[in-house]
């Protein structure tokens, strides 16, 4: 379970949420929905523990109620960012960007072996997102939309407790965003806990249960993904007239 409680944290010298509370089940699926700048990214690393907010005495983060680690915290949740995919090497192959998810770990270090049963689960993983060809590949030598899917089969890999998502789909053309929600849909099969950030409506996928909506560093609205995805709600989190239709579980908007 992840369990955060009045927290606020800055991004530089900004304040980029405030008093933020947030309870997410084991298994739970969540989309944190909010216009750019409106904290969605720093919000995700106060979870996977890469920005540690202002410790105050009613505040605090519990995420999988454990003391672990961060080594052993960060093999246990999957991530797939823009800034995970700036942060590795060039020079990674496609494979090593995988086993290093059982590590979590970026990229492939001499104290960080992987084993045989490493490599076999690492192989089988991209041949499920489809990237086998690609094994031996330089990271950099990959398109934007197979460096995603690369970095969702390191996130999916160790079979982690919570996948944490920051706009998977951003700067994909419409074929590559269909191949990686689907992949996302995939996940989805098991008991997993999903986290989706974003600022599209399109990217939440059907199997999420709740949208959390952020805005100016703060939560709006939390719940049921038919309550809160409405015209007036997100007319009123885009500051502009919207009106939103539904079909299959996929929800669209678009300005009145």
């Amino acid at each position: 379970m992840i369990d955060i409680r009045r927290i606020t944290a800055y991004q530089q010298a900004t304040k980029a949420i405030q008093e933020v509370s947030l309870t997410i089940e084991d298994g739970e699926r969540v989309a944190i929905l909010g216009p750019n700048g409106s904290g969605k990214s720093t919000l995700l690393k106060v979870l996977s523990r890469d920005i540690y907010p202002v410790d105050t005495p009613d505040s605090y983060v519990r995420v999988f109620d454990e003391e672990t680690v961060i080594w052993e915290f960060k093999s246990k949740i999957g991530i797939v960012s823009q800034d995970l995919q700036e942060d590795y090497t060039p020079y990674t192959t496609a494979l090593d960007v995988v086993t290093s998810g059982f590590f979590g770990a970026i990229g492939a270090h001499d104290h960080l072996q992987p084993t045989s049963k490493h490599r076999q689960l690492a192989e089988e993983m991209l041949d499920r997102v489809g990237m086998t060809p690609l094994a031996q590949r330089m990271f950099q030598r990959l398109s934007t939309g197979q460096k995603r899917r690369l970095l969702i089969a390191r996130a999916m890999v160790n079979h982690p407790k919570a996948l944490i998502l920051d706009e998977p789909s951003a700067g994909l053309d419409i074929g590559a965003s269909t191949t990686l929600l689907n992949l996302l849909r995939q996940y989805c099969s098991g008991n997993h806990s999903m986290i989706i950030a974003t600022h599209h409506i399109d990217e939440i996928i059907p199997e999420i249960e709740r949208v959390v909506l952020l805005k100016e560093g703060r939560v709006v609205a939390d719940g049921p993904k038919g309550a809160i995805l409405t015209g007036p709600n997100l007319s009123d989190l885009y500051m502009t007239d919207l009106e939103v239709s539904e079909r299959g579980g996929w929800y669209r908007c678009w300005q009145q």
